[in-house]
């Protein structure tokens, strides 16, 4: 068993840094009090920005610099697309369930467009990615060392420290508490003189930020090729962002659940002791398990109590 363990580890945690970094701009987004459903589709413009910059830049550029570039560019184009979002929801008081469901739609269709006019093809490959390699010292250590700094990517501890920070932000700093106060009572919010409709727009644009960072990882560490879809993990990310309670430590909990289930049922066949197991139940299990958690953790939930609902100024 242990085996199998340090087997699955390295590649689970892989899988859990784009989950984690795009569940975290979800967070911003709804502690702002707007709620986004267009998580896949962020993750999907972000994916489609940082293959095309790399793709275009890998041939007069070399090193890890060219994929640094190709992830800032994928926050860049996230964040300017998620603009969309947050005008209709805060602006037109849109349904934001269906404003974020337009988002992924659009995105879907029109990264797919424009990279079979660019490239002549709906894919887009890249040569390079970034590198796993193991961290001095600290991969030696017993046990720990095997698991947690072997094969990992410079991504992976970058994604922790936003983390970190994000979780110091929303928790530590005077921006984190007026989001959070916009999420929670916009009204009262607006009559200490916080502005509540600039505090939503920074907190969907941080969340396209994210979201795009995302997806711009998975194309640069183990996909490799943008083909219009980051498999719904989006959906994911979403779910992990319920089932994590909206807290960030919550977040990276649930995530490393999603991301260690999703590895163990993608990689069951070729491990003799899971090939036991039908691949489907395996594929299924971590949805199962989260809208069992949400019944039984329904009353004590921690959304935001004015998540999904339109902010009108002059209403006192």
């Amino acid at each position: 068993m242990w085996t199998i363990i340090e087997q699955i580890f390295p590649y689970a945690i892989v899988f859990t840094i784009p989950l984690l970094i795009t569940a975290l701009g979800g967070l911003f987004s709804e502690r702002s009090g707007i709620v986004n459903i267009g998580l896949e589709g962020l993750m999907i413009s972000g994916a489609f920005a940082s293959a095309l910059t790399v793709n275009f830049l890998q041939d007069s550029m070399s090193g890890s610099a060219v994929l640094w570039i190709g992830l800032l560019v994928a926050v860049i184009v996230g964040m300017l697309f998620s603009l969309l979002h947050a005008f209709a929801s805060i602006n037109l008081s849109a349904d934001q369930v269906i404003s974020g469901t337009a988002i992924n739609m659009i995105a879907m269709a029109l990264t797919v467009f424009l990279a079979r006019n660019i490239t002549g093809s709906g894919n887009i490959r890249i040569t390079n990615g970034f590198t796993p390699f193991d961290v001095p010292i600290l991969s030696q250590i017993p046990i720990i060392g095997d698991l947690l700094f072997t094969k990992t990517y410079a991504t992976t501890w970058f994604i922790l420290v936003v983390l970190l920070v994000s979780a110091f932000i929303l928790n530590k700093t005077k921006f984190g508490l007026r989001l959070k106060s916009c999420g929670e009572f916009p009204q009262a919010a607006q009559a200490a003189g916080i502005n509540v409709v600039r505090i939503r727009y920074i907190g969907v644009m941080i969340s396209g930020a994210l979201s795009g960072l995302g997806g711009a990882i998975i194309i640069l560490t183990y996909a490799g090729e943008f083909t219009g879809s980051v498999s719904g993990l989006g959906f994911l990310a979403l779910a992990s962002l319920i089932f994590g309670q909206w807290r960030p430590l919550g977040i990276l909990g649930a995530t490393l659940f999603f991301g260690f289930a999703s590895t163990i049922a993608n990689v069951s066949q070729v491990i003799p002791e899971l090939a036991v197991i039908p691949p489907i139940i395996l594929k299924i299990f971590p949805y199962v398990v989260t809208l069992i958690a949400l019944v039984i953790f329904s009353k004590s939930s921690q959304a935001p109590k004015a998540a999904g609902e339109p902010f009108d100024p002059g209403k006192r």
